[in-house]
């Protein structure tokens, strides 16, 4: 990309921020559909702002660093919407917030495997007729994916997400960045503007990163609360629910720039390196995401006791992505995706989509004598059978996904080329 379209691209981000910034900074009392309108662009532009600074930053920090960076401040955006959506629960706890947070904190996890997984592979197919395949360094990732999976399956069944599990699952993620860090130092692959930041003298370079950040974080701090309250009162002026409004357009532009990049490395045949940073992204959102919701409300609340409010709708909610998760771990321990995996992945989460609500418009609320409201959990009980016949077909996915399992010098008796063979092994078997 040349130097005079970045700067460009870059101009027209911070042009998109400045109604945003505007109408909050003047306390503007506008129609919810156009606050919710200007300060999700504002949103969104910083979205791609944050996005091109990190990329750049890559240069000039550690990698332990740049990990924890890029990790904690290219998903900046949607962590503000969650995380006030949790302080207002905690303030007002007998509102609708809490279920808003859930709504956000789901609707973004879901998106990742169901849309952004399924459409680097299918775009990647379409383009060269093969599979996407991810580099064996990715097994770690996975790895700590299946750890927070498995664990968020015991939230739905225990009933509340306390601060213990924040805990257990913001550990998961220090102790990868901690592993992560040891790994070679790759090359930075920074795309489009963030490249050509990266390719400026280093005073230019570190100046400019860093006021992008300050810029694009203060424009997301600014314009959060006007984006939530923006989407709740659309929901309600508009006859919508606002449950669904929060669980999928907001994560769409806090996460869409990340979305438009893997997409644009799919169709360069560069596929596996788009997936690869979206397995990253499930996992930053699957561990801190999720783990920062009890830690809020406690600071907002005033208490640990009791945990943020969560009903049995909330509770399938939790179920059914941690479920989408598991079966995608399995899947992905192959370390490929195949068209078919694709296709499956998504038809399962376009159907959860849409026939609940599809349910609701032409069959009164019920169908096979079930409410709209426990479809979800029939989808759940889809995703786990799922995985459950794949790990039964072949155990070695499973063992992919064991440390001491893959490491031949720990355990010998899974066969002296194990680590080298199993993912070609079971490519081969039409996984």
């Amino acid at each position: 990309m040349s130097n005079r379209r970045a700067v460009a691209l870059v101009a027209l981000a911070v042009v998109c921020t400045i109604p945003g910034i505007y109408a909050a900074l003047a306390h503007l009392h506008t129609s919810p559909q156009l606050m919710a309108l200007l300060a999700g662009a504002a949103v969104l532009a910083s979205s791609f702002l944050l996005l091109w600074a990190c990329d750049a930053a890559q240069e000039d920090v550690s990698q332990a660093l740049a990990l924890a960076a890029v990790a904690l401040i290219a998903v900046l955006p949607e962590y503000a919407v969650d995380i006030y959506f949790t302080w207002q629960a905690g303030k007002f706890p007998d509102s609708d917030y809490s279920q808003y947070a859930i709504a956000n904190m789901t609707g973004a996890n879901r998106l990742i495997i169901g849309v952004a997984w399924a459409a680097v592979v299918l775009i990647f197919w379409l383009k060269t007729r093969r599979s996407v395949t991810i580099e064996r360094d990715r097994l770690l990732e996975l790895r700590f994916l299946a750890a927070a999976t498995v664990y968020a399956l015991f939230i739905p069944i225990k009933g509340t997400l306390a601060w213990y599990d924040g805990i257990v699952l913001m550990a998961l993620f220090v102790w990868y960045i901690v592993l992560a860090a040891k790994r070679p130092q790759g090359e930075c692959e920074a795309e489009g503007p963030g490249a050509c930041i990266a390719a400026l003298p280093c005073g230019k370079r570190r100046a400019t990163t860093i006021l992008m950040l300050l810029f694009a974080a203060a424009t997301v701090i600014l314009n959060a609360e006007r984006f939530c309250e923006g989407l709740v009162g659309t929901g309600k002026v508009l006859g919508i629910s606002e449950f669904l409004l929060v669980q999928w357009l907001a994560p769409i532009a806090s996460e869409a720039p990340e979305f438009i990049l893997a997409i644009m490395f799919a169709s360069r045949a560069r596929a596996g390196l788009a997936l690869g940073s979206l397995v990253s992204a499930k996992l930053n959102q699957w561990t801190l995401l999720v783990g920062m919701i009890p830690g809020v409300y406690a600071l907002s609340s005033g208490t640990l006791h009791p945990p943020i409010p969560m009903g049995a709708f909330q509770m399938n909610e939790i179920l059914l992505t941690a479920a989408q998760s598991l079966l995608a771990i399995v899947l992905l321990a192959a370390l490929r995706l195949t068209f078919g995996h694709a296709l499956l992945l998504f038809g399962l989460f376009a159907g959860q989509l849409i026939l609940p609500p599809a349910v609701d418009a032409l069959l009164g609320g019920s169908v096979f004598g079930m409410q709209s409201t426990q479809l979800h959990t029939v989808f759940s009980f889809l995703y786990l059978v799922g995985a459950a016949v794949l790990i039964l077909d072949q155990p070695r996915r499973l063992r992919m996904l064991w440390p001491m399992c893959s490491e031949l010098e720990k355990c010998p008796e899974c066969g002296a080329r194990y680590e080298e063979d199993a993912p070609e092994e079971l490519s081969r078997t039409g996984s």
